[in-house]
């Protein structure tokens, strides 16, 4: 029987680094639960609903190849596809063949769901500048979407 390897020491976090991933911890969950609470109770969406809405809104003939939709979102395409069957039962998008190449199919938002994010629209982003960016000089402002930016890029090389 052969004897595990040694593992080597972990790079155990400076007094700095635990200040700010203790900082992330917990200020990630109470923003987002804010956030989240009021979009649900001033719309009756949840994120993931207001995010593909959101997406779908922005695109040109407010539709998106389900590819396209997912890379956009950094989900994978089968979270995606379960989120799009529950907001179709809903009558907020529509699942449709791509008529150019009947290759892929494409989200398609609905009248309904395009009256759901505009009536959306106004609250969240209330509720977005009341648990966050109010809360910020425009310096902290600046920080948070470089590190965001950053974070996210280096992230999104790996993959949903």
């Amino acid at each position: 029987m052969t004897e595990p390897a040694p593992t080597a020491e972990p790079a155990w976090l400076t007094e700095s680094e635990q200040r700010a991933w203790r900082a992330w911890r917990r200020m990630f969950p109470l923003v987002n639960a804010r956030i989240a609470r009021d979009l649900g109770q001033d719309s009756a969406l949840s994120e993931a609903d207001y995010d593909v809405l959101s997406v779908l809104s922005e695109s040109p003939g407010h539709r998106r190849r389900v590819s396209d939709l997912a890379e956009r979102m950094l989900w994978s395409r089968s979270r995606l596809s379960h989120q799009i069957t529950r907001m179709e039962l809903r009558g907020l998008v529509r699942r449709e063949e791509v008529a150019c190449d009947g290759r892929g199919a494409e989200v398609r938002l609905t009248e309904t769901g395009l009256e759901t994010i505009t009536e959306a629209a106004p609250p969240h982003v209330a509720s977005v500048r009341r648990h966050l960016i109010d809360l910020l000089t425009p310096a902290q402002m600046e920080a948070l979407t470089q590190l965001g930016d950053a974070i996210t890029e280096r992230l999104a090389e790996e993959g949903p």
